[in-house]
């Protein structure tokens, strides 16, 4: 089983999702005979996984089902063991375009944190790409080579335990992209420049306090970057809804339907337009925005070496 290179059948070892609906998922690392206790029931993996298709429906012990989903960054996202805050889809799909990424790439990252960024710039520079990702915590760096080697991508990542700010990410000149999210980015511009091809390439940094962003513009401009720009990226998500509106008077209704004979009683006539301006009402899908959306995440400030 691989983040990267997608197989058909459930597998002892996997590392599967567990789809109980869109706001209920959870991994679960398939093993012979073991069981995952669900509100729906029970699923042995012995009977009920290994050997099946992943996307298949099994019903569980109680008579309810899930789907069994083959793992994506997307979904690692939304379900992974939280070690440290991390990055969502909505940041990461702009951090991969705007550092310009692509199958090859070479990215330097620090911090890996819970590494919901990492299997997204795995699965974006793979298959001959790679990532030298650093965490300066021993014990998240540790999980961290734990999970890319189960996920079956440790051949596309280094993780390294260091201080990014006081020794680099330990390669010099070959990065066409470094990720910063860090409490002192400022400190680590340096290095990243180091890091990055000597032709140019492109610079990202995550901070969520303004005052971090205005320090880091000013080593990066210190350290000779150009095309600075900082983005804050907000999601406002809409439901699709039927929803009544109140048609106004204009007073020409009754004028119009004595003129031409019209008989609202008759049952003919109910699915007219004239019959709909009697009610007073007209109902049509609309895009509803939700009543709270999530705010500020963070700032993204990006720049080029020349």
């Amino acid at each position: 089983m691989s983040f990267v290179e997608y197989g058909d059948t459930i597998k002892d070892g996997d590392t599967a999702i567990v789809f109980l609906g869109h706001e209920s998922m959870f991994p679960v690392k398939v093993q012979h005979g073991t069981v995952t206790q669900t509100k729906y029931g029970v699923i042995r993996h012995s009977t009920d996984l290994i050997g099946k298709k992943y996307g298949s429906k099994v019903t569980c012990s109680k008579g309810g089902w899930v789907f069994i989903l083959h793992p994506t960054p997307e979904l690692w996202t939304m379900n992974l063991p939280h070690r440290t805050q991390i990055l969502y889809s909505t940041d990461i799909s702009i951090i991969t375009m705007m550092l310009e990424l692509k199958p090859g790439s070479i990215v330097c990252e620090s911090g890996t944190g819970s590494g919901s960024l990492s299997h997204a710039l795995i699965r974006t520079v793979a298959p001959t790409g790679h990532l030298y990702t650093v965490e300066f915590h021993q014990q998240r760096a540790e999980k961290a080579r734990e999970e890319f080697r189960e996920h079956g991508v440790e051949h596309l990542v280094t993780v390294t335990n260091q201080d990014v700010c006081k020794n680099g990410f330990g390669v010099s000149n070959i990065a066409d992209a470094v990720f910063l999210d860090i409490p002192s980015p400022w400190e680590a511009i340096g290095h990243a420049k180091s890091a990055l091809k000597p032709e140019g390439g492109r610079i990202c940094s995550f901070s969520p306090c303004i005052e971090q962003v205005q320090r880091t513009c000013l080593a990066m401009e210190e350290f000779g970057f150009t095309e600075i720009n900082t983005l804050e990226i907000l999601l406002r998500v809409y439901n699709v809804r039927t929803i009544s509106l109140q048609i106004p008077d204009l007073g020409e209704a009754a004028e119009d339907n004595s003129s031409t004979g019209f008989d609202g009683s008759n049952p003919s006539n109910q699915g007219s337009p004239c019959a709909n301006l009697q009610q007073g009402t007209v109902q049509f899908k609309s895009g509803v925005p939700l009543r709270e959306m999530v705010g500020h995440t963070g700032y993204l400030t990006f720049a080029t070496k020349s």
